[in-house]
């Protein structure tokens, strides 16, 4: 298990953000304090399992002293987010889908800091657990 460096802001009329300055470009965000930590340990874990389909090697986490000498993240405030499994072996797979479906994928995927494929784990993981609560 890795523990890599998440920064929190929030704005008045915003939800708190999180990114990660090991991982420029994955953010996400939740409406309350906890939801903001569990959506961080959510969107590096897609992040990761994306790197591996895609072949790229995981940065070691840096120190927390090392995240705060960048100005840039001092108007951050710093917590732990817990990497707690390595990513499964990715399998390529070949699937079809309309070409506007796969656009609003695309879209939503990289606004959200996933790649198409951790997206589709992610939505395809939060369908099993969301009927399997049924």
């Amino acid at each position: 298990m890795s523990n890599y460096i998440g920064l929190i802001r929030k704005e008045a009329g915003s939800d708190y953000g999180v990114s990660f300055p090991d991982f420029p470009g994955v953010v996400t965000a939740g409406s309350t304090l906890d939801e903001a930590r569990q959506m961080a340990e959510e969107a590096l874990a897609f992040h990761v399992e994306g790197m591996a389909e895609d072949g790229e090697a995981v940065p070691e986490p840096s120190s927390l002293e090392g995240v705060m000498s960048d100005p840039a993240n001092r108007d951050g405030v710093a917590i732990l987010v817990s990497l707690k499994t390595q990513a499964a072996k990715a399998v390529r797979i070949n699937v079809t889908l309309p070409e506007d479906v796969l656009q609003r994928i695309d879209t939503f995927a990289e606004a959200s800091g996933l790649s198409r494929s951790g997206f589709l784990a992610r939505a395809a993981r939060h369908e099993m657990e969301r009927n399997t609560a049924v």
